[in-house]
């Protein structure tokens, strides 16, 4: 019986996803994470924007597409939000939660005994990720996730050490929802002190929050051997009232604080964020000062993301900035975040980093150096390497291009 596990969103369903495929296969199904022709679908879904949602809803009829007369079990945030927009579509609906219900079901519908728990994540890439926790407690105005997935719940740290050890994959990106708070046996610090004796994996964080940023855990991090300096410090908007209306806990000054912070354990490191544009209450004058902090921040990677409403949320209730408005502050964002990303990896011409390759694209392979400038090249194979990214290459639309060897 062959089974299609999509998915939509975060690194944390992502990962969720894995760990129900590798279930899964060990119950003797054949398992894709592709929509293609299946006997059953598990659809796991995302709530975090208003399209993200449509999107997942969307998924049934592809699905169906494919197999008319398949099963379809749905997942994840979306079905959390709002289970009856799935269930009048003929689905069988589980909780944000619910995935070991999900294989159970499977299981009972085919005969087989599920033992209750979920394996490790197949890792099916050279990059793998392990979910340290769940939920969140931190309510930002904006978003719907903490009412969805909970407050948060951390995994012990010697159960992690253990699936990091156990994954073939030559990078870890520590995931899940709101790692900052991860307060398990010592906290983030302590987790990454537990992982300093790995030294066959390059270890990457995953979003991270500032008030976790500070001298003891860039320390942890210092003494790995072999980090990833790449720090996704979410910013969201650099005006302190906008921040204040997010419910965001920290000031513009703050933010530059910590990069500074960050910039002196590690020089050449990538600072990545998020930024939502057009929040209710921003002002031209707020939008301004987002736009500045990307450079005084020396930021290498902007994600883009123009406010979307959620019900249930502080922020519903609040006067929207207009459409074209917010659309036209995106653009002008997306275009200073491509020179800034340009004018941060253009500092590394004829600098030695390591790449990790990981999948063909055409003739080329590509990869990532360890602070996440994207790299092209004709005759590599998967896996890790030291190349001079300068040396026969140039920098085009996001990436270095090496031409030869």
């Amino acid at each position: 019986m062959k089974i299609s596990v999509f998915t939509l969103g975060c690194k944390v369903n992502e990962v969720e996803s894995a760990s129900m495929m590798s279930t899964l296969e060990d119950l003797g199904f054949e398992v894709t994470n592709k929509l293609r022709f299946a006997d059953a679908y598990v659809l796991n879904t995302c709530a975090v924007t208003k399209e993200a949602e449509k999107k997942s809803r969307q998924l049934i009829a592809r699905a169906k597409k494919w197999n008319p007369d398949a099963k379809i079990y749905i997942c994840g945030c979306a079905s959390e939000k709002n289970a009856a927009q799935f269930e009048e579509k003929g689905c069988e609906v589980f909780g944000v939660r619910d995935r070991g219900e999900v294989v159970a079901k499977i299981a009972e519908e085919n005969s087989l005994v599920f033992g209750g728990e979920l394996l490790y994540p197949k890792q099916v890439k050279t990059r793998g990720f392990v979910k340290i926790s769940d939920g969140c407690n931190r309510f930002c105005s904006y978003c719907v996730i903490p009412y969805l997935r909970g407050r948060v719940r951390n995994r012990p740290i010697a159960d992690i050490v253990e699936e990091v050890k156990a994954t073939h994959s030559l990078e870890v990106v520590l995931t899940g929802i709101d790692i900052s708070a991860y307060d398990e046996g010592g906290g983030l610090y302590a987790l990454i002190d537990a992982l300093k004796w790995e030294r066959d994996k390059r270890i990457r964080l995953g979003s991270l929050e500032c008030e976790v940023i500070d001298e003891r855990l860039l320390e942890a991090l210092k003494n790995l051997p072999d980090f990833a300096p790449q720090f996704h410090l979410s910013l969201q908007s650099g005006s302190d009232d906008v921040l204040r209306a997010m419910n965001r806990h920290y000031t513009r000054d703050e933010y530059l604080d910590k990069c500074r912070l960050i910039y002196s354990y590690f020089p050449d490191a990538a600072i990545t964020t998020d930024v939502i544009v057009g929040f209710p209450t921003e002002t031209e004058d707020d939008f301004n000062k987002t736009l500045s902090v990307i450079d005084e921040a020396g930021i290498a990677r902007v994600h883009v993301f123009p406010y979307s409403p959620r019900e249930g949320t502080a922020a519903w209730k609040m006067d929207d900035v207009a459409r074209g408005e917010r659309n036209e502050r995106a653009g002008r964002l997306l275009n200073i975040a491509a020179k800034a990303e340009g004018r941060y990896a253009e500092a590394f011409y004829g600098k030695e980093e390591k790449v990790l390759w990981e999948e063909k694209t055409g003739d080329y392979m590509m990869g990532y150096t360890g602070n996440y400038i994207r790299v092209y090249g004709l005759g590599f194979r998967r896996g890790m390497e030291k190349i001079k990214v300068g040396s026969y290459s140039y920098y085009y639309r996001g990436a270095f291009i090496l031409e030869k060897w």
